[in-house]
């Protein structure tokens, strides 16, 4: 299939077959990072060689840190050990990933040299107060646009880190990591308090590398530390989120039964399964494992007729990335479907709370924005339109499966996959029919 600057795709009947789900995208940029502040090689199985975890390896390369690719397609990286990250001699492009930009943020803020980090015209709009208040209360000194609310951002050395007790207005993983990051560096016991529980690869990964962490109820907290015990192998799960296109495509569209390999199922990330069971969605889950820390399944998917639900409070965090293919699935729900609280969706990789709308609105669909989500009325027929990608992943994704579940669609610009899923469209080629 040819992805140039539009791509064209077909209504299908039916999709059938096996996918194995690339590497998660989170767990990738974790093992590179914490990989880079040890001292012994570590070899990186299923990584994911998207845009976005590119721009961490490029990052990390930048920083001393030598980071290869294998034959046998496995990461290689050798660190310099917990105090050995260099000055880099330009700047730091995090390209249009906010977990390269937030998490490393966390680290360089606590390095003895000046640093300054940027990324693309998406990232440039997105906030970076958040990250920097707790930084600052840790001693941290950065300075960038708009009395640092924005990128680019330049880092001072940083002296002193302190370990604070941070209480998050917003549960988020990527704060939340940034300030743990920090506190590695810190004299003083680190504590953050979420809201609500967002994903925790960050804290599993950090016990991968033999940092003590405690946890009691939202409340995550480690002590600083002076070096970090690398395991010698780190398997990568498949992405949940990279799942949740076909876990909606296989049980909105008739007659249809698809085997995903390999999908991480933290429990802090599969909230995906849960709504999608309550909304009648027949899904299974076999061969259930661990891969290090982290639990991984196969999962089974068969058609089914899915019903309208309220998704809203604590699930919230749990699934924040797949609410764009929520939104398809609602289409083809019966009754009402309300999403609440999901105003985070706002600062993404555009609005996606209003991107949804107006592109799905362009196929037909009725669909009610509020500030804070959307009211969705099902089961909708869908007509053929031309829509826009907004340059982001998960949209380009959701606007494929809705087209391919209704009567086709035009998706401009989506070549975006790559940021997440290089091989979503070819893929999608091989199991419908």
């Amino acid at each position: 299939m040819n992805i140039e600057n539009q791509l064209t795709i077909s209504a299908k009947k039916q999709l059938i077959g096996t996918i194995r789900i690339p590497g998660d995208k989170s767990i990738s940029h974790r093992s590179i990072m914490l990989s880079g502040l040890a001292s012994t090689p570590v070899v990186v199985k299923n990584f994911l060689f998207a845009a976005d975890c590119c721009s961490t390896i490029s990052c990390m390369q930048a920083l001393g840190v030598q980071v290869e690719k294998q034959a046998s397609g496995d990461l290689h990286i050798q660190g310099n050990g917990f105090y050995g990250l260099q000055e880099p001699k330009d700047i730091l492009d995090a390209g249009n990933s906010g977990t390269t930009l937030r998490l490393l943020t966390g680290i360089l803020a606590c390095q003895p040299f000046f640093s300054v980090i940027t990324g693309d015209a998406s990232l440039r709009k997105r906030p970076m107060g958040r990250v920097v208040k707790p930084l600052s209360m840790m001693g941290c000194q950065m300075v960038g646009r708009q009395e640092t609310r924005y990128i680019p951002l330049a880092i001072k050395p940083g002296e002193n880190i302190r370990g604070i007790q941070y209480n998050m207005p917003v549960a988020s993983a990527q704060v939340k990591s940034a300030i743990l990051l920090a506190g590695l560096f810190a004299a003083e016991t680190t504590v953050v308090t979420e809201p609500y529980l967002s994903r925790d690869h960050t804290e599993r990964m950090l016990e991968t590398f033999g940092v003590p962490i405690k946890r009691d109820g939202l409340s995550v907290s480690l002590e600083g530390v002076t070096e970090l015990t690398a395991p010698a192998v780190i398997e990568v799960p498949g992405d949940i989120s990279s799942a949740a296109f076909w876990l909606v495509a296989g049980s909105i569209m008739p007659d249809s039964q698809l085997t995903l390999e390999n999908v991480g199922i933290n429990p802090t990330r599969t909230g995906i399964l849960d709504v999608l069971k309550e909304m009648g969605a027949n899904i299974s889950l076999i061969n259930e494992r661990l891969s290090g820390t982290e639990p991984i399944a196969d999962l089974t998917i068969k058609s089914a007729q899915l019903q309208g639900v309220t998704i809203e409070g604590e699930i919230i965090p749990r699934l924040i990335d797949e609410i764009p293919i929520l939104a398809v699935a609602a289409l083809f729900a019966k009754g009402r479907t309300v999403i609440r609280g999901a105003e985070e969706l706002r600062v993404k990789e555009t609005d996606r709370l209003r991107a949804v709308t107006s592109e799905l609105t362009k196929m037909g669909a009725k669909i009610e924005e509020t500030p804070d989500g959307l009211i969705i009325d099902g089961p909708q027929k869908l007509e053929f339109a031309v829509c826009d990608s907004h340059d982001d992943h998960r949209m380009a994704m959701s606007l494929a499966i809705a087209g391919l579940a209704g009567c086709g669609v035009e998706i401009n610009n989506p070549d975006c996959v790559r940021i997440s899923y290089p091989d979503f469209f070819t893929v999608l080629d091989k199991v419908s029919l």
